[in-house]
């Protein structure tokens, strides 16, 4: 274990022995530090947080803060870190709410660049890129191999569907779907995502028959009822679209198209909630 003497740890804190803590570092009575991990120097771990195996944490992030929720009341929630993950100078991570499944997760093997902000209850799943200044307010979902490019603000309860990308300084408010690039202030789509899904190997003929589907649902003219339906008609054999409808179903029995955002009345009469983020 390789702990400068500068580094804070707290009574309490579980470090692997294969950990290394740089110069300056806070780590909390409650924190977990996994194999290979390193905490290259200035970098605050507080509250329950768990982190995995073989991250890089880059100075001057704060992982497990408390979240900026005026509902918050101190409850004992959680920031869980999987492995692999890179996560750059100035990141913050707030851990969950009790309103919000008390837990703020990040998968394995994502990137988050330079003074991103993660806020509580949000989940990013695996291999995505979140770049300079980006804003994820509470209760959001990433996807996987989803990018979100830098300055993007997120809304509350958004999810960013898989191997979507969604274009700078981008002011999300709606669910982004699956394949697509999504841009511009009220998050307009505008086509599919063609150089990431080749990259990573989606065959020709499916991303074909997404280039029909926002071809079918964004340009037609078609009611959106209509237009998934002749998705659903024409889905055959690609996972890919199907996957695609499911997304904007789910879309569709939310508000504004955030598919995961309770409508109960007592969110309805909190107008203060989350005003922070």
């Amino acid at each position: 274990m390789a702990i400068h003497p500068t580094a804070v740890i707290e009574p309490g804190a579980r470090i692997h022995a294969s950990a290394e803590i740089g110069p300056f570092c806070i780590v909390g009575p409650k924190a977990s530090i996994g194999p290979g991990t390193r905490l290259l120097h200035s970098v605050t771990v507080t509250g329950r947080t768990t982190i995995g195996a073989r991250n890089t944490i880059h100075p001057f992030a704060v992982l497990g803060g408390d979240p900026q929720d005026l509902k918050f009341r101190g409850e004992d929630s959680v920031t869980v870190v999987g492995d692999e993950n890179v996560i750059r100078e100035g990141v913050t991570v707030n851990k969950g709410t009790l309103g919000g499944g008390s837990e703020t997760i990040i998968g394995n093997r994502n990137y988050i660049m330079a003074s991103a902000h993660v806020a509580h209850d949000t989940i990013i799943e695996d291999h995505c890129v979140i770049a300079n200044c980006a804003l994820l307010a509470g209760h959001i979902r990433v996807e996987s191999h989803s990018i979100l490019s830098g300055w993007v603000a997120v809304h509350h309860y958004v999810t960013i569907g898989q191997h979507a990308f969604v274009g700078g300084c981008s002011r999300i408010n709606q669910d982004c779907p699956p394949y697509m690039i999504s841009q511009g202030f009220e998050g307009e789509v505008w086509g599919v995502n063609s150089v990431g899904l080749k990259r990573r190997g989606f065959r020709p003929e499916a991303i074909n028959a997404l280039r029909d589907a926002h071809r079918t649902v964004w340009r037609s003219g078609l009611p959106k009822p209509d237009a998934i339906a002749e998705l659903v008609r024409s889905d055959g054999e690609f996972p890919e679209i199907r996957t695609l409808v499911e997304f904007l179903q789910a879309s569709d029995r939310g508000r504004m198209g955030r598919a995961r955002e309770p409508r109960n009345l007592q969110a309805a009469q909190d107008p203060e909630a989350d005003l922070l983020e």
